[in-house]
């Protein structure tokens, strides 16, 4: 029973604390603390994305506003904001990246038999980055431009349930394609990505670790077409070629033959041509995968506009990252609640009723019964209501 629980302790519950506790005391997180051990950073910084906090003043003033409750809340002591600062500033920010890894691991077996809009069994990921632009003053560290600083989240979205399976956060001046270094090919799975990945030496690696991949071709791709097989084009498919690269460099990265397929968007009045290694899929179903890829950009523009990733409370590599892989790690966090608790409202509405009712008394599964879900949670209509689902 959560008689006499906040919201936000309930919320905690469903946290692994002696996987956490375990991650902690590999990394010495605790070493030398007399304040705020790394749990209680957790918490406030959970409680910090939870509620939108902006600041560590924010923070502070919300928290001691609300004292009776702290311990409710599953905080033993006052929050002081520098006493967080240098929390953020000190402890390893491995320590909740792997955190938020094996939250990832549970939601995504919560999630495996999401439908995929695709009538497929092999694992689907989209791959890209976004870019979080910083003040070059305040983060000299976060190289990108002469005059601007910024970090890159680049993302491996499980396309069942929408649940990254990888996050690497690095300055703005990596490029996309070193992310391929970094994925251990999955064999059988289809890796959905967009042109700024192609580098055939490494597209190569991936199809001999018995991966797929799906990319579009840039315009200058110098191949030459070995076969066709025939199309239906009252589908939109008007090309399913086998090709082999000529280029002096390409064709020895990939010698193999690939296959392009070319697709007319009637609606958008455009001519889209498609790369992969997969032969055994119907040409549309490639087209298909691609198309899926989007669900990866409406990640990123969801959390930009529901978590506190573009504003941070402190300005140390440290303090950044460890904001984002809380970020991260809270977003997964209400997404097993929901799982588990199988709750209809999105994780939109959740997040919603969370900001507002964290000190609130009441269970969960309460606050968003079919009695409570009459009371609809007002929406923008140029807000994203991404998993809807």
């Amino acid at each position: 029973m959560n008689i006499g629980k906040t919201l936000f302790a309930q919320l905690m519950d469903f946290l692994p604390w002696s996987t956490f506790d375990r991650i902690v005391a590999r990394y010495e997180g605790n070493r030398a603390v007399r304040k705020l051990s790394c749990a209680a950073q957790y918490q406030i910084m959970a409680f910090a994305q939870l509620t939108y906090r902006e600041s560590l003043r924010d923070i502070e003033a919300c928290l001691s506003a609300q004292t009776a409750k702290l311990y409710h809340m599953g905080l033993r002591e006052p929050v002081r904001r520098s006493t967080l600062a240098d929390a953020n500033e000190s402890r390893d920010w491995r320590i909740y990246a792997e955190f938020a890894q094996r939250l990832i691991a549970q939601a995504r077996r919560l999630y495996a038999d999401e439908s995929l809009g695709v009538d497929l069994t092999n694992s689907v990921y989209a791959l890209d980055s976004t870019t979080i632009d910083l003040c070059m003053s305040m983060f000299p560290w976060a190289h990108f431009r002469t005059t601007k600083s910024a970090v890159k989240m680049h993302t491996l979205l499980d396309l069942r349930g929408n649940i990254p399976s990888f996050i690497h956060i690095s300055d703005g001046k990596l490029h996309d394609v070193h992310a391929l270094d970094m994925l251990i090919p999955e064999p059988g799975a289809i890796y959905v990505m967009d042109r700024g990945y192609i580098d055939f030496g490494r597209l190569h690696t991936l199809h001999q670790g018995g991966a797929f991949f799906v990319t579009r071709a840039k315009s200058n791709l110098d191949a030459h077409r070995i076969y066709s097989s025939p199309t239906d084009r009252t589908t939109g498919v008007i090309a399913d070629q086998t090709i082999a690269l000529d280029g002096a460099r390409t064709s020895q990265d990939y010698p193999g033959h690939l296959r392009r397929v070319r697709f007319r968007d009637v609606e958008k009045a455009k001519t889209l041509i498609f790369l992969t290694n997969q032969t055994a899929l119907p040409a549309l179903t490639i087209c298909d995968l691609y198309k899926s890829r989007w669900q990866v950009e409406l990640f990123f523009k969801w959390i930009k506009q529901h978590l506190r990733i573009k504003r941070f409370y402190g300005t140390s590599e440290n303090a950044v990252k460890t904001q984002i892989w809380i970020a991260v790690s809270v977003y997964v966090l209400v997404a097993i609640v929901r799982k588990r608790l199988q709750l209809e409202a999105p994780l939109y509405t959740l997040l919603q009723v969370f900001s507002v009712a964290v000190f609130e008394k009441i269970e969960i599964q309460t606050a968003f019964s079919r009695e409570a879900a009459s009371f609809e949670v007002a929406q923008d209509d140029n807000q994203l209501n991404f998993l809807d689902f």
